[in-house]
């Protein structure tokens, strides 16, 4: 199970840090990543990190403003968002796949957290 947080409102430039908590299975030998969307959309890849913690992927959209990182003892994923901007409002959702591959593809992913608002006033 996955359980995502730390969404809400932000004006546009700050940060925001999203977290991922999984239960029930060590993420340790997960791929995980964090995918978002708006409505009408279908979800659209943002980051990545593999089982090892050296390897991370970000949608180019996102890269050199945001940061995914991964905390195997608590079992935690973090996004960590700055300089946001308006086009960067969506429900951000985390996922893991089990393999030592990543992937860009949402149906590539096993798990699926709920969800988390994230939206960026200008």
């Amino acid at each position: 199970q996955l359980q995502a947080s730390g969404g809400g409102l932000v004006q546009a430039g700050g940060s925001l840090r999203l977290s991922c908590l999984a239960s029930g299975r060590t993420i340790e030998t997960l791929v995980m990543g964090w995918f978002r969307q708006t409505p009408g959309k279908g979800r659209e890849f943002v980051a990545a990190i593999t089982w090892s913690v050296t390897n991370t992927y970000y949608a180019d959209s996102v890269k050199g403003r945001f940061t995914i990182s991964r905390d195997n003892a608590k079992n935690t994923v973090y996004l960590q968002m700055n300089s946001l901007k308006p086009e960067d409002t969506a429900v951000y959702y985390c996922a893991a796949r089990i393999s030592m591959e990543h992937s860009t593809i949402p149906n590539a992913y096993h798990y699926w957290g709920q969800g988390t608002l994230v939206t960026v006033s200008s």
